[in-house]
């Protein structure tokens, strides 16, 4: 039962952990892989893809818990617990379990003490008696593998394992039209592929495996239809109709800067500047040269493509020049023109620097509100500007639109309480802004990539 080094670290349980099989250990199935959560209600686990089923456990002996993002061990006092995904379609479980209620897409054979756990489509009863202590240290191995400083405090070890386990299981393989390992921010429900979230992905990864995190950019890629378009989201079979914010070129950098890789910066850079491009040609639907997320008509996810859904922001559902698209647009034209020079091309970073000069002056001329020091939205129709004062507001400063006193007033605003100073900042919208607080989502609370990138 005992895991080595990992089973002080990993001793943490909570309702709503997410378990499936890892494209580190083999091949991955989007539609007919298994995926299951930690339950709320219990000690167990609820089987959530490709159907339904809920396993339960007797309840675990104190400090005898572990538990990563594909297998589990405990004791009890009916006998010890362990299980482990075999493979995309099964998870063993040895031990004391109760299987509660099962859907039909799920298959469970029991036998000798165990209890093979399966999707119907892909069920394969000869591994019910497979070694299971074989299987968990295969599991383990990649966290096994991970270089942790041993002067790290316990509490720190502790998170960064739990977080590594958790990242580990999120890892897909190529299948369908993404053509290379990929991420997703939560294998149920939300289990796509997401533009900005996989490039979120890939920054973290870069520490871990610059590889990886290179597949997961050119994942995002695969997806790029002809005329530079990459969507919002993906799956093996489909594409979103709508974008997200353009961070893949900040990705690609911060990935280059930590592992330098000319070639592949060479290989990505044609597909990152097409997509650039298309957003400056699909999004300017007024011609200033500003552009607008597109708005939906869904009072409670107004603007998905934002990646901030339901700020107050887009409760009006018009058209706004927003601060946060142009900014990250002017930013990618400045990576890209760093690029280019990289790559030896010269009159093509000056284009693209020119395309990051042009949209930093249009943001100062139209998106900053000199009255409250900060970069606003710009309804287009109304010719005015926004009255939401959005955590998006500081946004132009990863692109160098502010002056430095421009610069040292939105700084103000990070320690002014009725502003952005709240206990934990940076919020997504101003702590005066009262009127437009929810504690739901881009309303009001704290996100950690938006304050990265601030």
């Amino acid at each position: 039962m005992a895991i080595p080094r990992l089973k002080d670290v990993l001793n943490v349980r909570g309702g709503g952990q997410l378990m499936g099989f890892s494209a580190l250990d083999g091949t991955t199935d989007y539609s007919g892989g298994l995926v299951a959560r930690t339950s709320f209600d219990g000690i167990g686990l609820d089987i959530k893809l490709p159907g339904e089923c809920r396993l339960r456990f007797p309840d675990p002996l104190p400090g005898t818990l572990f538990l990563a993002g594909d297998c589990f061990t405990m004791r009890t006092a009916e006998g010890n617990v362990r299980g482990a995904f075999l493979d995309a379609h099964h998870i063993l479980i040895e031990g004391p379990c109760s299987v509660l209620s099962c859907q039909a897409a799920i298959r469970t054979q029991p036998g000798h003490g165990r209890i093979l756990v399966g999707s119907s489509s892909h069920f394969i009863p000869d591994l019910l008696d497979s070694d299971m202590n074989r299987v968990l240290a295969a599991r383990l191995a990649w966290l096994e593998s991970i270089s942790i400083p041993g002067s790290l405090p316990a509490h720190v070890r502790r998170t960064l394992y739990k977080a590594l386990s958790v990242m580990k299981t999120q890892v897909g393989s190529p299948e369908g039209i993404i053509r290379h390992r990929w991420t997703t921010p939560d294998r149920w429900p939300h289990r796509q592929m997401w533009l900005w979230d996989s490039a979120f992905h890939a920054i973290g990864w870069r520490h871990v495996d610059p590889v990886l995190a290179r597949d997961m950019i050119s994942a995002v890629l695969d997806t790029q239809t002809e005329d530079g378009f990459i969507p919002l989201c993906a799956r093996p079979d489909k594409r979103s109709h709508l974008t997200q914010p353009p961070v893949l070129a900040l990705a690609a950098r911060r990935i280059h800067e930590k592992s330098p890789c000319l070639e592949w910066i060479g290989r990505v850079f044609p597909q990152l500047a097409a997509y650039v491009e298309w957003d400056l040609t699909h999004r300017d639907s007024d011609g200033n040269g500003l552009v607008e997320w597109a708005v939906e008509d869904h009072p409670t996810c107004r603007s998905g493509e934002s990646g901030m859904d339901n700020s107050p922001r887009f409760d009006a559902a018009t058209r706004l020049d927003a601060v946060d698209f142009n900014a990250f647009l002017a930013h990618e034209c400045e990576i890209l023109a760093g690029f280019a020079r990289e790559l030896g091309r010269t009159e093509v970073s000056q284009t693209w620097q020119a395309r990051h000069d042009s949209l930093c002056r249009l943001m100062n001329e139209h998106l900053w509100n000199d009255d409250v020091s900060f970069y606003v939205d710009r309804d287009i129709d109304r010719r005015s500007h926004s009255p939401v004062l959005a955590g998006s507001g500081f946004l132009p400063l990863i692109c160098g639109a502010p002056s430095p006193e421009q610069a040292r007033r939105l700084a103000r605003h990070v320690a002014d309480p009725l502003m952005f100073g709240t206990p934990l900042p940076i919020p997504t919208i101003a702590a005066r802004d009262t009127g437009h607080y929810a504690k739901d989502m881009w309303r009001g609370p704290v996100w950690i990539n938006l304050n990265w990138l601030i």
